[in-house]
């Protein structure tokens, strides 16, 4: 039976890259334009397949190279240290950025603008590229599958928790789908305040988030050290 602490940690990990700005952003605009479940859908799926592929990927190296993800070991210690410094400069980043540009939009903003215009494929491309070479989301998903090696699941159960983090990592962006699939023309006023909303606060969400995570990282960091 899996450890629910790891169910905990899973979806830890999971809620904190479901929050990225750009990839909700791009399907808020997308079931706000035409063909909302074709688009949306194509796209939510196209982020589904690169959180799992990621995590699949990073399990198969850990298995690979033999990695000890036990507390206190110098990997997983490593892990947590680096990931803490990532999420700190992360979210100070964001904040500091929020300060200089005032009350305007994010300079992000226009960035979903562009891409929104792709074509769908090279929309989903350029989704799944930002989200693999985002350092925070890259670091927690390497959280994830540490935490998945030093369970020490059977290979079913490591497919059934890998499952779980997915799912966790992209609630934000099942629920508005979900919402667009019970009716459209009933959540439009709402997927238009979110959409006004995340351009309004993201930053301010995204920088005070990875702040928390950041500290939650480094007390695991120092808990490492201190058994090693």
């Amino acid at each position: 039976m899996i450890d629910p602490k790891l169910w905990g940690e899973l979806f830890v990990y999971g809620a904190g890259i479901s929050f990225s700005p750009i990839h909700i952003g791009l399907l808020l605009l997308l079931l706000l334009g035409p063909r909302p479940l074709q688009r949306g859908g194509w796209f939510v799926m196209g982020w589904i397949v690169t959180i799992a592929l990621l995590t699949a990927a990073l399990l198969t190296v850990g298995h690979g190279l033999l990695l000890s993800m036990d507390k206190g070991t110098d990997h997983r210690t490593g892990l947590d240290l680096l990931a803490a410094g990532a999420l700190l400069a992360l979210g100070l980043n964001e904040l500091l950025h929020r300060r200089e540009e005032g009350d305007g939009p994010p300079g992000w903003t226009r960035t979903l603008d562009r891409l929104v215009g792709l074509p769908l494929p090279l929309l989903i491309g350029a989704a799944a590229a930002i989200e693999v070479v985002s350092p925070d989301d890259l670091f927690l998903a390497a959280k994830a599958a540490g935490s998945l090696l030093a369970a020490g699941l059977s290979r079913g159960q490591e497919w059934l928790a890998t499952g779980v983090f997915t799912f966790s990592a992209s609630l934000l962006l099942l629920l508005p789908l979900a919402l667009v699939v019970v009716g459209r023309d009933g959540v439009l006023p709402l997927l238009q305040r979110a959409k006004d909303t995340l351009y309004a606060r993201g930053d301010l969400v995204v920088g005070g988030l990875s702040l928390v995570l950041a500290g939650y990282l480094g007390w695991q960091g120092i808990e490492g050290l201190r058994l090693s």
